[in-house]
C-alpha cells in the first residue's frame, strides 16, 4: 500500500477541527520526525483557536446579560480613538452587531496588527446591523477639551446609526443625554465585543484619514504615526511649524507653536 506523504497528511490535519480528533487519525503514531511535528502544530493551531473561542464567550458576557432582560434589546457598542495625538480628530465608532456574531480574534483593535484590524473593519462593515462614524475636528478639541470632544463625537456616531439602539456600552464614557440604559466599562474594547467591533472600525478610519492628511499637509510623517508626538512628527514641527489640523490646546504645540 502507498504510503501517505508528510504533506499528505498535513493537509488531513487542516480538516480536523477538534483536539480530541488527533489521536484518532490513522497517522497520529507515523514515527516519522515531520509527521510528528505536524501533529504538534495542528494541536497547537486548534489549542489557540480554543482560547479564542473561549475569550468572545467572555467578552459577549455583557451582551448576553442585557439580552436575558430583554431578548429583542438593540444593543451598541461605542468606542473612540485619538484621544492622545498631537494632530487630527478624535473619531467614534457606534456599532449594533449582527445575531448569531461569531468574530473569532475581535479584540481591542490596539492589540491587533494592520491586517488583522482591516479585515475584521471589511467583515464587520459588511456584516453588522449598523455601523456609523462621528468626528470631533482639531478645532473643536480645542475649544472644548478633548473629554467633551469625544462625548460629542459618540454623539455624532450615535445620530449617524441607521436603527435606534435600546442599550448602549460606552467604552470608559458617560453619555449624559442618552435617554436608554447604558454601561461604561473600563477599557471596555477587550472586554466587550460590541466595543471591540467599534474599537476597530473608528481606528481604520481614523488611520485611513491620517494617511490622507499626510498627503495634504506632508512632513509630519501623519501616515506612520496618526498624529501622535513621534521623533518624526516633532521633527515636522521644528522645521514647518503646524498645519491647520494640529491641536493647540496640547503640548508642546501650546507653549511652542501658538
Amino acid at each position: 500500500m502507498h504510503k501517505k506523504t508528510i504533506q499528505d497528511i498535513k493537509n488531513e490535519l487542516t480538516q480536523i477541527t477538534q483536539t480530541s480528533e488527533l489521536e484518532s487519525h490513522p497517522d497520529y503514531h507515523d514515527a516519522r520526525k515531520g509527521v510528528q511535528a505536524a501533529f504538534r502544530t495542528r494541536r497547537k493551531q486548534l489549542e489557540k483557536q480554543q482560547q479564542l473561542i473561549e475569550r468572545y464567550k467572555v467578552m459577549s458576557q455583557y451582551e448576553l446579560n442585557i439580552l436575558e432582560g430583554d431578548e429583542h434589546a438593540i444593543i451598541c457598542g461605542i468606542d473612540e480613538v485619538g484621544r492622545g495625538p498631537l494632530a487630527g480628530p478624535v473619531v467614534a465608532s457606534a456599532v449594533v452587531l449582527d445575531e448569531g456574531h461569531r468574530y473569532i480574534g475581535i479584540n481591542d483593535s490596539k492589540q491587533l496588527n494592520a491586517v488583522k484590524r482591516q479585515s475584521l473593519d471589511k467583515t464587520l462593515k459588511e456584516n453588522v446591523r449598523a455601523w456609523s462614524i462621528g468626528i470631533a475636528t482639531s478645532a473643536e478639541i480645542d475649544n472644548m477639551n478633548i473629554y467633551e470632544a469625544t462625548k460629542l463625537a459618540m454623539y455624532r456616531a450615535i445620530e449617524q446609526l441607521a436603527i435606534q439602539p435600546t442599550h448602549y456600552l460606552i467604552d470608559a464614557m458617560t453619555l449624559e443625554k442618552l435617554e436608554k440604559p447604558q454601561q461604561s466599562l473600563i477599557k471596555g474594547d477587550a472586554k466587550s465585543v460590541s466595543i471591540a467591533a467599534a474599537s476597530i472600525i473608528a481606528k481604520v478610519y481614523r488611520d485611513q484619514l491620517m494617511v490622507q492628511y499626510d498627503a495634504q499637509y506632508p512632513g509630519y510623517d501623519f501616515s506612520h504615526n496618526a498624529g501622535y508626538g513621534t521623533a518624526n512628527h516633532l521633527k515636522g514641527l521644528a522645521q514647518q511649524g503646524i498645519c491647520p489640523i494640529h491641536r493647540l490646546s496640547f503640548e508642546p504645540i501650546k507653549s511652542q507653536y501658538r
